[in-house]
């Protein structure tokens, strides 16, 4: 049935700011940035004149995809407990480098990298969570050899 992991979506306040973030600081690679507003959009989330601006984003296999919302308010306060998707998880080759690259760039983290212990899962890593500029939580994986 399920053939692969296709993106995630997040919505975004405001896109210049968070294509800094994503594109600029993280170093994910645009592949397309547009507005958008159709019937289909309409049709397909339920809403009436949706207007939306959507940047897809290459991060490895996968896509991230940020959507600023031209039509409606889109701030709403949640944490990482609030039901529905908690944060998503990127792999990145070295997370002391990328934690101490991304804190001189005024990023927010949780705590320095932690190294999971040997038996909490499938292989041992360092973890971290940053927070983008609206505050989704992001964790940061190195997998250790």
């Amino acid at each position: 049935m399920i053939k692969d992991f296709r993106h995630v979506g997040l919505i975004v306040t405001d896109m210049d700011v968070s294509l800094k973030f994503y594109r600029d600081l993280l170093g994910l690679k645009v592949k397309s940035l547009v507005d958008e507003e159709a019937e289909f959009l309409d049709n397909m989330l339920g809403y009436e004149n949706v207007k939306i601006k959507v940047a897809k984003l290459h991060a490895g296999n996968s896509l991230v995809e940020l959507i600023e919302s031209k039509s409606f308010g889109n701030k709403k306060e949640r944490n990482f407990f609030t039901i529905g998707a908690s944060h998503f998880a990127l792999t990145v080759d070295n997370l002391q480098k990328t934690y101490e690259y991304l804190l001189e760039n005024n990023v927010e983290f949780t705590a320095p990298p932690q190294l999971t212990p040997v038996d909490y899962g499938p292989e041992q890593v360092k973890v971290t969570f940053c927070k983008d500029p609206d505050g989704t939580p992001i964790e940061l994986v190195e997998v250790i050899k």
